[in-house]
């Protein structure tokens, strides 16, 4: 038993005695742990929460209890069960949302939900359908959500400022990297201004801001064991930005044919099948509210968020690896090779993804 992460634990309004602590999964940002209770208590989620890239955590726990309070609401309006159809924070004894430890380090703990089913990849169109429903059923949970919340990612998903620190790293090369990889950088500068110019639709408000995930894989859905979505997880990144990013990055995620970090690119595409299957999912639930300009540039978020990857995991490797989590020496690079040839398969079929939201629209409306 690690005596230190249940000491943690300790510090938190837990139901039941600690039974045991221990690891869980391998993100790239938080460290996670799983804590088990003895007898029939439920069990929870602690987390480490990285304040290198969240800050500050406070207001990004009140982030996680606004949305969260407002979703329980709307699923107990709806004859639902909050405790399984939303996640639920644990204080810790002190009455905060977290718990800060003697090394200035944040932990917050969540209720676990149990017989749940998580997956990994969208293997089928159901499980892709089932995972649209699940997105477009969050944004639709909070779309009349009107507390403020703060913004605890300065610059996320907003290009302009990926290009500012883009831009920086380069002039800097920290480790001398930057020669190594012309052909990559100009991937990336060569499709700025298009990008740039999608964002400006955001910025100026043409394209409506909302309440977004901002992390919509499919591992960050539960389901219940008739494969129905029950509820979204991972809200350390909600904001209040455009619900564009949460569509774009799902289908970064869930159409991908290979790896994200895939060695062999060979194996790295994007499914149209995929692809259509969460468009229908997705536009079942939020039709009702967004704009004819939120429809118009669904199939662009794809190519913007990809785009956005490829760059950022570049500037992680010319910058001499310091924001994601690696397991090799040049673990970003082979991260943006594959992502990009997942944008290249994007650009090649965008013509079939916009013809198909804009049909699959009209029908829904008609």
């Amino acid at each position: 038993m690690n005596t230190s992460t249940v000491a943690i634990a300790g510090n938190f309004k837990l139901d039941g005695e600690i039974k045991e602590v221990r690891p869980l999964g391998e993100g790239f940002i938080n460290d996670t742990f799983f804590i088990e209770t003895k007898g029939v208590a439920p069990d929870y989620i602690l987390q480490r929460k990285n304040k290198r890239i969240f800050s500050p955590i406070p207001d990004m726990m009140d982030n996680i209890q606004k949305v969260c309070t407002h979703i329980k609401k709307k699923v107990l309006a709806q004859g639902g069960d909050p405790l399984r159809e939303a996640m639920t924070i644990i204080p810790a004894t002190d009455g905060k949302l977290y718990f800060l430890d003697a090394e200035e380090e944040y932990w917050a703990v969540c209720r676990f939900i149990n017989d749940t089913v998580a997956y990994e990849a969208a293997e089928t169109p159901e499980l892709a359908y089932a995972g649209g429903k699940g997105i477009g059923k969050f944004q639709s949970l909070v779309a009349d959500l009107k507390e403020p919340l703060t913004n605890i990612l300065p610059g996320f998903h907003d290009i302009a400022y990926r290009f500012k620190q883009w831009n920086e790293v380069l002039a800097k090369d920290p480790v001398g990297r930057k020669k190594e990889v012309a052909e990559e950088i100009s991937w990336i500068e060569s499709r700025k201004t298009e990008m740039l110019d999608f964002w400006q639709l955001v910025e100026n408000g043409t394209i409506p801001t909302r309440i977004s995930h901002n992390d919509t894989k499919i591992n960050n859905i539960l389901f219940d064991k008739k494969g129905d979505v029950l509820c979204v997880i991972d809200l350390d990144t909600v904001l209040s930005s455009t619900v564009l990013n949460d569509f774009g990055d799902a289908m970064r995620f869930y159409t991908n044919t290979g790896l994200e970090d895939d060695k062999n690119t060979d194996n790295v595409s994007m499914d149209m099948a995929i692809f259509k299957a969460f468009s229908k999912g997705y536009l079942e639930e939020t039709v009702s509210f967004l704009t004819p300009r939120e429809i118009e540039f669904l199939a662009f978020s794809a190519r913007y968020i990809t785009y956005e990857q490829v760059l950022r995991f570049l500037m992680d490797y010319i910058d001499g690896d310091n924001y994601y989590k690696i397991k090799y020496a040049n673990h970003n690079l082979v991260r943006t090779r594959a992502q990009y040839k997942l944008l290249l398969s994007m650009e090649a079929q965008y013509k079939e993804m916009k013809e198909f939201i804009t049909t699959y629209v009209a029908g829904l409306r008609n």
